[in-house]
């Protein structure tokens, strides 16, 4: 019996205002203990434009700089997650914003100089969350909603991958709930082929993906979810869906559109 849903949503959806009401609307009537993770999507870089300070990538990855540090914070844990809330309220969803440093809830270490200096970019260890606020909050009938940043502890803030906060947290609360750990995007779930929205693999579990690696199944873009998924299930969550955000009703009961993972 799933008794806490733990649900990140994805850029392309943040995006698009038509795609984010719908969902967020979806989202509100889910019965029970939830928690909403989202990622930035493109408004950053828009209103780091608007201000004169360039985003930089490396590999797909946002460099975080000081400048850009105070945009993503401002974006992320003030604009986009406040914008959430008062929609979600307006859904009759009594959701709380935060961000990690609220509470203390996701300690971070700033991710180490090698190759590449991501800057002020937080890694996350399922072990530093702090769930005994988060907690306290989801028994009080709150709903969580996460921007995609954290803290080191002393004072700065950190951007941090939200699929990678969703499996922390999935993964830290799963010692007092039976957790479903949801990823929503633009698919329908994992696709034998890429190119194919309907080829959904509706169930994987460790010997189906060992054998998908193998056959060079899976599209670059999937793996990365795929590693957080699997690292979930190994640290005691139930159970992980990957799914599209149309299907975020659906895909938590046991009726599922995406792809489950167990």
């Amino acid at each position: 019996m799933i008794d806490l849903f733990i649900i990140k949503v994805g850029g392309n959806v943040i995006d698009n205002p038509v795609l984010l009401q719908a969902f967020l609307e979806k989202f509100a009537t889910i019965p029970g203990k939830k928690i909403l993770i989202h990622g930035g999507g493109k408004i950053a870089t828009r209103i780091g434009d608007q201000l004169g300070i360039e985003s930089k990538y490396v590999d797909g990855r946002r460099i975080t700089d000081a400048a850009t540090i105070d945009v993503v914070t401002m974006v992320y844990g003030g604009l986009v997650n406040k914008q959430l809330v008062a929609k979600l309220q307006a859904a009759q969803c009594n959701a709380i914003g935060l961000t990690g440093a609220d509470a203390n809830i996701i300690p971070a270490t700033k991710r180490p100089v090698k190759e590449i200096d991501y800057g002020f970019v937080g890694d996350v260890k399922p072990e530093m969350v702090q769930t005994t606020a988060l907690k306290a909050l989801l028994e009080a009938g709150l709903t969580p909603v996460f921007a995609p940043l954290t803290h080191d502890g002393n004072g700065q803030m950190l951007n941090t991958n939200a699929d990678t906060i969703a499996a922390s947290l999935a993964i830290a609360l799963s010692a007092s709930y039976q957790v479903r750990l949801i990823y929503c995007f633009e698919k329908k779930g994992v696709l034998h082929d890429p190119n194919d929205d309907n080829a959904v693999i509706n169930l994987i579990n460790k010997d189906i993906y060992q054998q998908l690696l193998a056959d060079k199944v899976l599209s670059a873009g999937i793996l990365p979810k795929l590693e957080n998924a699997f690292s979930a299930i190994n640290n005691g969550v139930k159970e992980v869906l990957i799914g599209h955000a149309d299907d975020v009703l659906s895909n938590t009961t046991d009726t599922v559109a995406g792809t489950l993972i167990c």
